[in-house]
């Protein structure tokens, strides 16, 4: 596992000459980035890499590059479960991916774009496994509860979870170095699927964290590969002016959406209240056991 995840920036030119590439995480206008999927294409071909357009909550971006010949691309979506956690969902067809969106994403979806849906994450899970897809959790590892590693989700329900998906995106160009670090320990500890894309929400972003195989450019042999674990990733975070002006540009997609914002917020904060409580408690009862087990053996002395 550790030789097929390195951190740095991709040489796509050196990369594209032996292996299909493909940038598996990229938004567009459709929900909080600012390019248009002709925009997206464009600069997918002049990269000579393959694209999965992954808009939160929405198909139109994935539908429309779709219809690009000359560009390999994935149809996917990244959704937002009742916790607001992120789960990647990539298919094999875009037929399915309609399908998919049409019964079991559409009559859960929340207010706006950007909020949550009514379903709890495995609930997703089960719906998409209904298709032939593959599952990534996003930035598993990130800041409150867009990750799945987040207190909403304690061990035994985190362990139920990874043990219905496919894999982990281990490396995103928008998360933090620290937090990318513990994702692809994950990964290695997993030993599951494993991806990297640059959750890219602008033309620049595009590349700086990509996934490759050695395989038949097409969806089917890429995916297969993935599932398989026969691929590998490279990818660098993107410095701090630029993931200031990629938050900006997301923070004013989110504008009509904060009172579900507000509402993730204070069920997070209870949570992390609760699990510091069970902390302070557990810490507790570990001391009063240890006064008692030394007055025990002193008794006894």
């Amino acid at each position: 596992m550790e030789n097929k995840i390195e951190f740095g920036k991709p040489n796509l030119k050196e990369l594209t000459k032996s292996y299909s590439v493909m940038d598996l995480h990229f938004h567009t206008r459709y929900s909080d980035g600012i390019n248009s999927v002709e925009a997206i294409a464009k600069r997918a071909k002049k990269l000579e890499i393959g694209i999965a357009i992954t808009d939160h909550n929405e198909i139109k971006g994935a539908v429309e590059i779709d219809e690009y010949d000359d560009i390999l691309s994935i149809p996917g979506i990244e959704l937002t479960s009742k916790e607001g956690t992120h789960i990647l969902v990539y298919f094999y067809d875009i037929g399915s991916l309609k399908k998919f969106y049409k019964d079991d994403v559409a009559p859960f979806m929340g207010n706006k774009l950007m909020s949550s849906l009514s379903l709890k994450m495995e609930d997703i899970i089960l719906r998409a496994k209904e298709f032939k897809v593959l599952t990534i959790f996003p930035h598993p590892y990130c800041t409150a509860y867009t990750g799945i590693c987040n207190l909403q989700f304690p061990k035994e329900r985190l362990d139920k979870v990874f043990d219905m998906i496919d894999g982990v995106e281990v490396i995103n160009a928008e998360n933090l170095n620290k937090w990318n670090l513990q994702c692809a320990l994950l990964g290695f500890n997993l030993n599951k699927a494993i991806t990297s894309g640059s959750d890219g929400h602008t033309l620049y972003h595009m590349g700086k964290s990509v996934t490759y195989a050695m395989c038949e450019n097409t969806r089917e042999s890429f995916l297969d590969s993935i599932k398989n674990k026969e691929n590998k990733i490279i990818g660098k975070e993107i410095d701090i002016f630029r993931k200031v002006t990629s938050n900006s540009m997301k923070l004013k997609s989110n504008i009509g959406n904060y009172p579900d914002i507000v509402g993730k917020n204070i069920k997070y904060t209870y949570a992390f209240i609760n699990s510091k409580s069970k902390q302070i408690k557990d810490n507790v009862k570990r001391h009063i056991n240890e006064r008692i087990t030394k007055i025990k053996e002193k008794e006894t002395s």
